[in-house]
């Protein structure tokens, strides 16, 4: 099978010196690749992450929120090192022991629940398990926090994040996120990516409601600095 990524096209993107020119603040693949396990609800493709390595190319890479391992695989395949970690592995991103013989990383990827929008397990540590938006948005902060504890000083932290509607009420998380990364003096390394969503369950069923519907999610990009530029 095919499962080469086709592009919608997009407007022209200025040329520069960047070692991936068709990584923009839209990212539109619509095949997920030979990554992780495409049943695997909730789950990504492969492609931006495997744009975002090659951009910043970084040395060694922790995924907290493993999943059924998409980071891993693209990991494997352009021979980066991968350190991983998964709640069903009884492995708490949030947990400052997760960390405690961890060395030193130069990216993190990160893909966490989009808090209740599916719940993933029954493990009250699961951040799909918080019971309110500001106890996701809380446990996000700590991990972010120790993320950056184990952060070379030029790395790059990534999280893929998008907003939905809980009950009525539209849940903004991805510029959430942003607030609550600021205060981990966790800034902004780049525009904000677009990337846009393919095969979404919901995109097959019909709906009584009237609403804008969602196909895109946020891939943040953040970095480490010691005085927050306001």
């Amino acid at each position: 099978m095919n499962d080469k990524p086709r592009f919608i096209e997009l407007p022209a993107a200025p040329l520069n010196g960047s070692p991936v020119p068709e990584l923009t603040s839209i990212h539109a693949a619509n095949r997920r690749g030979p990554y992780g396990r495409r049943h695997y609800r909730g789950n990504c493709g492969g492609y931006l992450i495997r744009d975002l390595l090659r951009y910043y190319r970084p040395q060694r890479v922790l995924d907290p929120m493993t999943g059924s391992g998409t980071c891993r695989d693209v990991c494997r395949e352009l021979d980066i090192p991968c350190v991983t970690m998964d709640i069903r592995r009884g492995q708490d991103a949030a947990d400052p022991d997760s960390y405690a013989q961890l060395a030193p990383v130069d990216f993190v990827w990160m893909h966490p629940p989009y808090w209740r929008m599916i719940r993933y397990n029954d493990d009250p540590r699961c951040l799909s398990k918080a019971p309110s938006l500001e106890a996701f948005l809380t446990r996000m902060q700590l991990v972010l926090r120790l993320c950056r504890s184990v952060l070379k000083p030029d790395g790059k932290i990534a999280v893929l994040i998008g907003g939905y509607s809980d009950r009525g009420r539209y849940q903004p998380l991805p510029q959430l996120l942003v607030e609550r990364a600021i205060r981990e003096r966790l800034w902004p390394a780049a525009t904000e990516i677009i990337r846009l969503q393919y095969g979404n369950t919901s995109s097959s069923k019909r709906y009584r409601s009237s609403f804008i519907p969602g196909l895109h999610d946020t891939c943040l990009v953040f970095e480490a600095v010691e005085n927050v530029p306001l």
